[in-house]
């Protein structure tokens, strides 16, 4: 595995450790990381030196040279985990192997977890905290808030007080390497909705603590350190969670198998951008990433599904499309709805019923409905629901 180390400062006392993986293709063996991801790590120097978190087995080798840089001949006094997903704990337990007086901190949700994956050293000390339990490094104090479902049961976050840095597990990451210059929320969005997106109120009680404190840094668990303009990130996570459109404008999801439902969804976006809606995003759901879909999807105030009729049902990429939207608790958004049927047409109902178990969805009419390519009565259609859309 050829991942690239990143070393660098993000005070005079707090060392970032973690590792970039240009090689990964797919996180979470479902989304698709063309810039790679970062594995987050750092170490606390103080009187007591702590590890945050460690990293995926992908990046050990990476991971355990770059804490060797920054400790030297030093064992580190304690290890925090935050979360015990693989991609933070994979090293954990080589970790404990090589540094077996080092203590673990964690809650009692985390240390019964790590036993599912791990087999620990029978003689591990371990600190378990709870909510607002501090530890005291020297001149740096950790503070310990829970965030359950944020976006596992055991998660939890970190604030120094000296410092005022939060340590804060995979709220505020990323996809994407380190060594990527590309546009923070696009990728941030992409990752929150897919991964944390769900949890919303969870991550609404997170930042509702996160509010009491003094935050001059945030150290997620994947992409930037983030120290400048931090009301931009925090209000983006207040929006997100909240489940409130970010932008005015309509995603077109599309499901087409011979391209006329395409061909339709298309004629539909051109009669929009007409009727002056200035973000029109189109997304062919056989072909283009889910993952990008299911963004905009939130992203934006409007949605079209646009699906052929497909086994007396709809066309299987909608279906998971849906799923999707479900799962992540899509709500507060306006939806027009397109199907396509040879014979017996079904999609429309389908998806009707599946946007309906859906919370404050409001749909609109007319359904558009195509009887194998637009005619002249689903023109007209399509010119409606394009009105009532703009």
């Amino acid at each position: 595995m050829n991942a690239i180390a990143q070393n660098k400062s993000i005070t005079d006392t707090i060392q970032y450790v973690g590792v970039d993986d240009k090689e990964i293709r797919l996180f979470e063996s479902q989304y698709i990381v063309p810039n790679g991801v970062s594995y987050n790590s750092y170490v606390i120097l103080d009187d007591k030196n702590v590890v945050m978190d460690s990293v995926d087995l992908r990046a050990e080798k990476e991971w355990f040279a770059n804490l060797e840089t920054v400790l030297g001949e030093k064992e580190p006094d304690y290890i925090v985990v935050s979360h015990v997903e693989p991609d933070h704990s994979g090293s954990l337990q080589k970790f404990m192997e090589k540094y077996p007086h080092t203590k673990l901190v964690c809650n009692a949700k985390t240390l019964a977890m790590l036993s599912q994956f791990f087999t620990m050293p029978a003689d591990m000390e371990s600190v378990i905290v709870k909510e607002g339990d501090e530890l005291v490094l020297g001149k740096h104090t950790l503070t310990f808030i829970m965030a359950p479902m944020v976006h596992w049961p055991e998660v939890m976050v970190t604030y120094e007080k000296t410092e005022k840095v939060l340590f804060s597990a995979d709220g505020f990451g990323k996809f994407g390497a380190l060594d990527t210059e590309e546009d923070w929320a696009c990728e941030a969005r992409r990752y929150y909705f897919n991964i944390v997106g769900k949890y919303g109120m969870q991550v609404q009680a997170l930042l509702k603590k996160a509010a009491a404190l003094d935050i001059r840094t945030i150290c997620p668990l994947h992409g930037p350190v983030l120290s400048e303009n931090l009301e931009y990130y925090i209000g983006k996570y207040q929006i997100w969670s909240s489940y409130e459109p970010e932008d005015e404008g309509v995603l077109i999801a599309i499901a087409s198998i011979h391209g006329h439902t395409k061909q339709a969804a298309q004629k539909l976006a051109e009669l929009l951008r007409s009727k002056g809606v200035e973000k029109v995003a189109v997304a062919d759901l056989a072909r283009d990433d889910m993952a990008e879909a299911i963004e905009d999807a939130f992203r934006y105030d409007r949605l079209v599904v646009a699906a052929a009729t497909y086994d007396t049902g709809v066309f299987p990429c909608m279906d998971s499309f849906l799923t999707r939207l479900k799962s992540k608790n899509f709500q507060k958004r306006t939806v027009g709805i397109i199907e396509n049927g040879s014979w017996a047409p079904m999609a429309g109902k389908v998806m009707k019923e599946r946007l309906m178990e859906m919370k404050e969805v409001t749909i609109l009419e007319p359904v558009v409905s195509i009887k194998s390519a637009l005619d002249e009565t689903s023109a007209k259609q399509l010119e409606e629901l394009a009105q009532a859309l703009a």
